[in-house]
């Protein structure tokens, strides 16, 4: 799948990384960046991006998203199939705190092959949003296809969203017009928990 755009000289070709999609009106998810993928990126002008593997980021992927003065959140979830093995569920929510934050947008989520990690991240964002459960799974097995695990629907469908708001403390959320997608964020300076940012 890749976009043409036609210049003068030459054709570059946008590729967007495998399991690209929209998640909403400024976020966006995907599997890992590929630097045939950064032409495509451009077009998205990112102000951050959401990393949920515990790996280094490539040198290569650094240097693109400090030409672009992008920002870098990494949260290290292990990419384990054990079902032992839980989905830390600090971690998502300090990656949620990050996610919803407007200033943090455009902002792209990715784990490895945004699957797993990245679907459980955007299925919480979801009970946030009040999505019925049925249409969080379903999200999720759509881009799980059949590597699809029931410990990460378990770990959705336990997640407890209300935490999250209750963190949110000088955070509100304002919705301006009727049916409008636009936000603002106000912030009590005072109170103003700022998000950690992975130097890059």
């Amino acid at each position: 799948m890749g976009l043409i755009v036609e210049e003068e000289e030459s054709d570059v070709v946008l590729v967007p990384p495998s399991n690209f999609s929209m998640v909403e009106d400024g976020i966006f998810r995907s599997g890992f960046p590929q630097s045939d993928n950064f032409p495509f990126l451009d077009t998205l002008n990112l102000r951050s991006i959401i990393y949920l593997c515990p790996e280094p980021y490539p040198e290569e992927n650094l240097e693109f998203l400090q030409s672009r003065n992008i920002r870098l959140f990494q949260f290290g979830i292990e990419g384990k199939t054990e079902p032992c093995v839980s989905i830390p569920k600090d971690t998502i929510m300090e990656a949620l705190k990050v996610l919803i934050d407007v200033r943090n947008h455009p902002v792209l989520i990715h784990c490895k092959r945004g699957k797993h990690r990245t679907g459980c991240l955007v299925g919480c964002l979801r009970k946030f949003q009040n999505w019925c459960l049925s249409s969080v799974f379903e999200e999720y097995q759509h881009f799980a296809g059949v590597k699809s695990r029931i410990t990460d629907l378990r770990f959705i469908e336990t997640f407890e969203v209300m935490c999250l708001r209750q963190c949110l403390y000088s955070i509100i959320y304002q919705y301006q017009g009727y049916g409008s997608n636009k936000r603002r964020l106000l912030y009590k300076e005072d109170k103003l928990q700022k998000p950690q940012v992975t130097s890059v």
